[in-house]
């Protein structure tokens, strides 16, 4: 197949678009392309700009809808809604996504459910970080993000403090808000780091720390398990779907699925602990054949 990827930018290293250079990675190698001529389908990640829909097979990767109160959160929605109501399938990046999505834009007829993946074979080639500033930690813990308030920086800092050793380290990787960067000798910030970057920051880590709020399907989630960290998440959304059989897990009350200030997140309690029911795998090598399979069953 030939297959035309709409609204992504593969020169950027957000989670959508790092997705999409995987996507095309693990399929190429199947034998497909991804040019400008002729397509036989079209991925269409998030929303289409295009003002009428033509009869190529059109997919709509999705991992959520804006349900923030802060924000105009109808007016964000319409244009995901109009595609999702003229594309002929669905792919939601988790089973939270499913059903909040759903929730607001109603049930789709063609729909699957793919978490993202990992690019294990890139992740082999790397080798663990090997810094000068980390040699006198024990072990050392990670967190990355864009840091937003429903990410938790906070929260993050605090359960690290409140559950390492004396001589291990938290290393978090993205630019930290102006509140909620907790200035403590054992907290380093390492700023913006790219993708190979962060996996070799992954594998010199024990742990990964991802206390978000009604997270989808984070990639960086996805990463660090690939890595070999054990991963220390909510229950909320479904970041527990993606994290592994051996996550802690800190247990949240579950969202009524209507909208509210995403920025204004509960407090957690770190003692509920709870056991995570998911084990999925993460290897982007799986993830492409469900892309094809799911794709191909419609052209």
């Amino acid at each position: 197949m030939n297959i035309l990827l709409e609204n992504v930018n593969l020169n950027s290293n957000n989670g959508p678009n790092s997705f999409a250079q995987k996507l095309i990675k693990y399929l190429s190698v199947k034998g497909h392309t991804f040019n400008d001529s002729a397509s036989d389908a079209r991925i269409c990640f998030i929303e289409s700009f295009r003002k009428e829909f033509d009869n190529i097979p059109t997919f709509q990767r999705l991992d959520g809808v804006y349900f923030n109160t802060r924000e105009d959160w109808k007016s964000k929605n319409a244009n995901i809604q109009r595609t999702y109501d003229n594309v002929q399938g669905i792919i939601f990046q988790s089973h939270f996504a499913e059903k909040e999505i759903t929730q607001f834009f109603g049930k789709h007829p063609n729909t699957a459910v793919i978490h993202n993946g990992a690019d294990t074979d890139l992740i082999e080639q790397i080798k663990p970080l090997e810094a000068p500033f980390l040699g006198k930690y024990e072990d050392i813990w990670s967190c990355a993000a864009s840091w937003r308030p429903h990410k938790r920086l906070k929260d993050n800092i605090d359960y690290f403090l409140e559950h390492s050793g004396p001589k291990d380290c938290l290393v978090v990787a993205g630019v930290p808000p102006s509140q909620g960067a907790v200035k403590h000798e054992r907290v380093l910030y390492v700023g913006e780091l790219t993708a190979p970057q962060l996996y070799s920051l992954y594998k010199r880590s024990k742990y990964f720390i991802h206390l978000a709020w009604l997270d989808h399907c984070p990639n960086v989630v996805v990463d660090a398990r690939a890595c070999g960290c054990q991963v220390i998440c909510t229950s909320s959304g479904g970041t527990p779907e993606i994290a592994g059989k051996d996550a802690i897990v800190i247990e949240q009350e579950p969202w009524d699925l209507k909208p509210m200030d995403l920025y204004d997140p509960p407090p957690l309690d770190f003692s509920k602990k709870i056991e995570n029911k998911w084990d999925l795998g993460y290897d982007m090598e799986s993830v492409a054949i469900k892309y094809e399979k799911f794709i191909e069953s419609v052209i």
